[in-house]
């Protein structure tokens, strides 16, 4: 008779261990969710401070004409959450400036992302060309005059 009674079911033991060994592996597969939705939401921030960065050169690009200097400025009330700082400087080739934006948190300040690229001065060729030009209209003029001169003289 003590043989069925065994085998009729599980030990207080038994029951204890599984449950143990279901919680600890409750606690491992918690932590894992959660360890992959922290990266997932890393991942989104990144990708979103990457193109808010593009999207900063993009515009600088757009307007054409750059200033060299420090400026800053936010992304507008749908993106509060993010500001930017860009640095144009000069390079060593005229009409070529080295642009750095760095995107940075609102709230606390520190920098999430930074972008660095050469742009050329829009203007600056056009520039360049028409004074080019100008200057050659100028020297040709003095010749003229000084070719009428020499026969009226």
């Amino acid at each position: 008779m003590k043989n069925r009674r065994r085998q009729a079911g599980f030990s207080l033991i038994e029951v204890m261990l599984a449950v143990l060994i279901m919680g600890i592996a409750l606690v491992g597969l918690t932590h894992g969710m959660t360890t992959a939705l922290e990266s997932t939401k890393d991942s989104a921030v990144q990708s979103a401070v990457v193109m808010l960065a593009a999207g900063q050169i993009e515009t600088l690009r757009a307007e054409g004409v750059l200033s060299d200097g420090t400026t800053e400025g936010d992304f507008g009330e749908d993106i509060s959450a993010y500001k930017w700082e860009q640095t144009v400087s000069p390079s060593t080739l005229d009409g070529l400036h080295k642009v750095v934006v760095v995107v940075k948190d609102a709230k606390s300040g520190d920098a999430l992302y930074t972008l660095e690229t050469l742009l050329f001065d829009a203007d600056y060729p056009a520039n360049a060309e028409d004074s080019a030009a100008a200057s050659k209209a100028n020297q040709r003029e003095h010749e003229k005059a000084r070719k009428r001169d020499r026969r009226r003289g």
